[in-house]
């Protein structure tokens, strides 16, 4: 369950980075609100995987899914480039990620 916690973590740490760039874009309360919620959500579910994952694994995933999935969101969302270098980088974080979980 800690690494369901983890992604459920992960998952909400990117939306509130999408929420950032869509209050930097739209300043309404609905954005600041979903921003809130978004980062409280996120470290409510990482203090939860923390109590069984160590905090160097745990802190790793988190932090590669949060940046790599902020990354591809601002590529679908915002129009950021999406070059090949781009790719191949976030790919790695995200193997790091998984590698970290094939090591714990």
């Amino acid at each position: 369950m800690n690494w369901v916690f983890l992604i459920l973590a992960g998952v909400f740490e990117m939306i509130g980075v999408l929420m950032i760039n869509k209050l930097h874009k739209d300043r309404n309360l609905i954005s600041l609100v979903l921003l809130v919620a978004g980062f409280g959500l996120s470290f409510i579910f990482l203090s939860l995987a923390m109590k069984t994952l160590p905090m160097g694994t745990a802190y790793a995933v988190w932090t590669g899914i949060g940046a790599s999935g902020g990354a591809i969101l601002g590529m679908v969302f915002y129009g950021e480039p999406r070059n090949a270098l781009r790719i191949v980088f976030i790919a790695m974080v995200l193997g790091s990620a998984v590698g970290l979980k094939l090591v714990s």
